[in-house]
């Protein structure tokens, strides 16, 4: 149900120029929100191995000359930013994913590299916007909160789009 060809498909709400119109998948109307992210994490990884590779070579060109404790530090400034970029990879994958079919709505976003997942009834599913700005999905006691990656001011808009593909799911 969550293949390739549907994300390749589907579309997102990030920072487009227009607002996203649901694309068809099969009979599901799918919309997918992913964090705008300048660099990809093998982009990263290969911005900070030519960093790190200069900064040793100079760091070796210190200790030549006798600065023996340069290797140390930029050691340890690699370490912290390494750790950092860390930080940056682990969230660049982040999305959300909104699929809307005939008998139920199925929510799912992912942060970190941890998956979650609902499932709400078609009928019985409202989409409001929540008092913290962000869209939410909601069906008896349960909820789930999507348009983390929309601009705030076309938040509205994305959820009149939702109510819509609701409707005609």
């Amino acid at each position: 149900m969550f293949g390739d060809k549907a994300q390749a498909m589907a579309a997102q709400w990030n920072d487009a120029p227009g607002l996203a119109t649901p694309m068809r998948v099969g009979e599901a109307g799918i919309w997918l929100g992913r964090r705008n992210c300048s660099l990809s994490p093998s982009q990263l990884l290969g911005f900070f191995a030519s960093l790190a590779l200069v900064s040793m070579l100079v760091a070796g060109m210190c200790w030549i000359n006798g600065g023996r404790l340069v290797p140390a530090f930029t050691g340890a400034e690699l370490l912290l930013f390494a750790g950092a970029l860390l930080v940056y990879a682990r969230h660049a994958a982040d999305r959300e994913r909104v699929e809307f079919g005939a008998d139920r709505v199925v929510v799912e976003w992912e942060s970190a590299g941890q998956v979650e997942r609902t499932e709400f009834p078609s009928r019985h599913t409202r989409i409001l916007m929540h008092d913290n700005g962000l869209i939410v999905f909601r069906a008896g006691d349960r909820e789930a909160f999507v348009g983390r990656y929309t601009r705030p001011e076309r938040r509205e808009a994305l959820a009149r789009q939702m109510r819509r593909a609701l409707l005609a799911a």
